[in-house]
């Protein structure tokens, strides 16, 4: 059965309620405690796991996977849903939690496959590179900066952000019930495309920066020690508040998506290629009976029936191409397409909502 919307806000956990409120300060101290304390350190040795980031490691991963049985059981009928949820999970479990354990059982330095340059902004860091052998190197840097934004292109940013980032994978797992929660308003876009640009130009300067430092750094000890401010505070402030603390914290208030929506590096980038490139949901005119599943489930705040109702195919830099809005659409009316902005035969394609 299709999962509805007429029990979607009477239950207290997905209202914003206080029951929601407990849940959000609960997961914000957790997060808290994990990254900026110790406190996780003695349970994981305990368990043998050797230190706090495994045991986190097992618990994100955990959670991803009974997210999917339980997103499964809501969606499961969607052909599209089953693939793109078994493949996020299967990507977390493999390449972002057993191949990094597997790496370190043996003796050499952990790699998170599924990550790249800017979202894992330390692979591009000298200190980093220098650890690693040649093929994982070369593998980070055409991924980061030609594979990616290559396939961003032709398929949209929905390959990383829905299919393989750890992420977007917790979003649209154990965080399925509070989609719905993402502000729709125009504020709240104008503020993301404020927030998630100024975060990518932060991410780039300070790759940089440390760059720089690698290079000279010894001849300037004002310079390392600037250097190194900058380094820890992103990863203190972006690496660890942002995408932690605030971007699973507000899950219960804010919806799932809070970090890949407002600061993800990777989520901008790949939305300027995909702003320019071939990715789009497309609209069947005047079939819009504005009954707004689409927008009630898009995670990413796009209010696309304003866009069906007005006949306008949705090609957004912050679509993610969950591929909720078209399966939740009672009419069939919207569809996840990868194509020119021409047709083989000369018909265009009338693109709208091309603003970033």
């Amino acid at each position: 059965m299709q999962a509805g919307l007429m029990d979607t806000y009477q239950r207290p956990l997905q209202k914003r309620g206080a029951v929601a409120w407990i849940f959000c300060a609960a997961l914000v101290a957790f997060y808290l405690l994990i990254y900026y304390t110790d406190a996780f350190e003695g349970p994981a040795r305990r368990l043998g796991l050797g230190d706090k980031w495994t045991l986190y490691g097992v618990l994100y991963t955990l959670a991803m996977v009974a997210g999917g049985i339980y997103f499964l059981r809501r969606h499961g009928n969607s052909r599209y849903q089953r693939i793109r949820t078994i493949t996020v999970v299967a990507v977390q479990v493999v390449l972002a939690f057993a191949l990094p354990i597997v790496m370190k059982v043996l003796g050499r330095q952990e790699y998170y496959f599924s990550y790249f340059w800017p979202l894992k902004i330390e692979y591009f860091y000298p200190s980093v590179i220098l650890q690693q052998p040649f093929l994982i190197v070369i593998y980070s840097f055409l991924g980061s900066l030609v594979a990616f934004p290559l396939v961003g292109y032709f398929l949209g940013k929905r390959f990383y952000c829905s299919w393989i980032c750890g992420c977007g994978g917790l979003a649209n797992t154990a965080g399925d019930p509070f989609r719905h929660l993402s502000d729709k308003s125009a504020g709240a876009w104008r503020f993301e495309k404020a927030s998630i640009y100024t975060v990518l130009g932060i991410a780039v300067i300070t790759t940089v920066i440390v760059g720089l430092n690698w290079a000279v750094g010894r001849q300037h000890a004002a310079f390392s020690s600037f250097a190194f401010g900058v380094q820890r505070w992103y990863g203190l402030v972006v690496g660890g508040f942002f995408s932690g603390v605030l971007g699973v914290g507000l899950y219960p208030l804010m919806g799932t998506r809070v970090w890949c929506r407002f600061a993800c590096p990777m989520a901008a980038v790949l939305g300027l290629v995909q702003k320019f490139g071939r990715f789009r949901i497309t609209v069947k005119k005047d079939m819009c009976i504005a009954c707004g599943n689409c927008s009630t489930y898009c995670e990413m705040g796009i209010d696309v029936r304003a866009y069906a109702m007005a006949n306008e195919h949705v090609k957004r830099a912050a679509c993610v191409g969950c591929g909720m809005c078209a399966h939740v659409c009672p009419r069939g009316v919207l569809k996840l397409e990868v194509k020119p902005d021409r047709f083989k035969g000369g018909t265009p394609i009338r693109v709208y909502a091309v603003d970033l």
